[in-house]
């Protein structure tokens, strides 16, 4: 372990002591240090120099609409690759859940997603991005 000093505004400081409080940090050296690894864990998402990732797909969609369920589940086995597993969830009469574990760079999967999520009456879409 390395001591390190940081100056930090009152403002910012106060929106960390209320984060620790939040989450129930015990100090804020803990708080800090799971901060700069969330915010470490970005800069690589984004600069997409991650060799290998863990994404995890979430999305809802009309399942009545014409053909999707068909071209999303064509996606996927012509991603079989990427493509792990998934779950589907029955929300209501017309709409479903789906949730799928991808793997590979950062890159393939963000586009993968992308391609997922842009279908016609995909409604909501989002990946979360966990390096491995």
């Amino acid at each position: 372990m390395q001591r390190v000093t940081v100056t930090l505004d009152d403002d910012l400081m106060a929106e960390l002591d209320r984060v620790m409080s939040e989450r129930g940090y015990q100090n804020r050296s803990e708080a800090i240090r799971d901060l700069a690894r969330a915010g470490l864990k970005q800069a690589r998402v984004d600069s997409g120099d991650m060799a290998h990732c863990v994404g995890v797909l979430s999305y809802t969609y009309d399942h009545k609409a014409r053909d999707l369920a068909r071209r999303l589940t064509n996606t996927f086995h012509d991603h079989h690759d990427i493509s792990v597993a998934s779950m589907h969830v029955h929300l209501d009469h017309d709409r479903c859940l789906e949730v799928s574990i991808l793997k590979g760079s950062a890159n393939e999967v963000r586009h993968f997603a992308e391609h997922v999520t842009a279908e016609r009456n995909v409604t909501h879409g989002e990946l979360a991005i966990i390096p491995s």
